[in-house]
């Protein structure tokens, strides 16, 4: 069966499946899912426990032996499996489609994995865990959905945050879900269960924003000027190349270059996010973008790109971070310096 990661304890506050996978790469919701299972297990006399790291190396008939042996110091034992990858090989698929047919008594396996593609769900090994107990895929927090994660972790802690509080801190957090988790922490050992506001946040809670490259091409194309800003600074701040972060712009405007002249000539909306295997999730990015600016206006962008890539070459006069912010905000939709947005037809 398939599980969230917040629905874990409660089902297993009575039984424990034979088998668990649980898989993504968002390091604190998998370890807390993992932390909640472990203490399941020792809640229900699971006594022992073993860490296996796989790899192209392992011996799985030593893990059958020992998983089909009686154990020394408990009747029952929690065997971890850490996979390095969500493509674990023909080896491992066979040996994990072997146990999950037939689990060992008294013995609870749980095998964590980085994110699985859409193959690797639909993977024979991964259905074999799925029928014989409990997958559960653990996804990143969007930054849309940022403030109420925060919120509710707060509230859960006894906290009682206020609106701005709670939009301060996943400014101050953005994208790092362990950072929010240690600062609200902190924040209990500072404030207890009493009300935290914004001067609370300001005093108590370091920047921890982690950005990055992709990040700020998705805050552009999505129209978000403020944010744009914000992680252009905070890239500078952590020593980011401007080459890099040029490059991750003009790829989106080169693209939407295409894209806006097919648009122009009647190509259907569906048509072009086809052609361009836009992931469903940036759909409603390139959309907008698309509405925010004409095939001429998205040419006219492309070539401030050429002249901020001359600028960092040194071939021109000019600050390659004041030319990257006008970009970011000209391809979201707000002009700086002087210089007009318009849609050109």
């Amino acid at each position: 069966m398939r599980a969230r990661p917040d629905q874990l304890a409660a089902q297993t506050s009575k039984a424990l499946a034979p088998i668990y996978l649980v898989s993504g790469d968002e390091p604190l919701q998998l370890n807390e899912a993992c932390d909640t299972l472990r203490a399941a297990a020792r809640k229900h006399g699971y006594g022992e426990r073993q860490v296996f790291d796989v790899d192209a190396s392992f011996d799985w008939n030593a893990f059958f032996m020992n998983s089909n042996s009686l154990s020394l110091f408990a009747e029952r034992r929690v065997f971890e499996l850490r996979l390095r990858s969500g493509k674990p090989g023909e080896k491992a698929t066979t040996a994990l489609l072997e146990y999950a047919g037939r689990p060992a008594q008294d013995t609870v396996v749980l095998v964590t994995a980085p994110k699985l593609d859409k193959d690797a769900q639909n993977s024979k090994w991964v259905r074999a865990i799925d029928d014989a107990g409990t997958v559960v895929q653990v996804w990143p927090v969007e930054v849309g959905q940022l403030p109420a994660w925060i919120e509710r972790r707060m509230r859960a802690k006894g906290l009682q945050p206020t609106a701005d509080a709670v939009t301060l801190l996943a400014e101050r957090v953005e994208g790092h879900l362990l950072a929010a988790a240690q600062e609200i922490d902190k924040l209990v050992l500072l404030f207890g269960s009493g009300t935290v506001d914004v001067d609370n946040i300001t005093a108590a809670v370091v920047d921890s924003a982690r950005f990055d490259v992709y990040g700020l091409a998705d805050a552009a194309l999505a129209g978000d000027a403020a944010r744009v800003a914000r992680m252009l600074d905070g890239l500078r701040g952590e020593g980011e190349d401007p080459v890099l972060l040029l490059w991750a712009l003009s790829r989106e405007v080169r693209t939407l270059c295409t894209m806006a002249q097919d648009k122009k000539n009647g190509t259907p909306m569906s048509a072009l996010l086809a052609k361009h295997r836009v992931w469903d999730k940036r759909k409603p990015l390139f959309e907008k973008a698309l509405s925010r600016h004409s095939a001429m206006r998205w040419r006219h962008i492309l070539r401030r790109c050429g002249n901020i890539d001359r600028i960092i070459k040194g071939r021109e006069a000019g600050n390659a971070w004041d030319e990257l912010l006008d970009l970011g905000l000209a391809m979201s939709g707000t002009a700086l310096f002087g210089r007009p947005v318009t849609n050109n037809r």
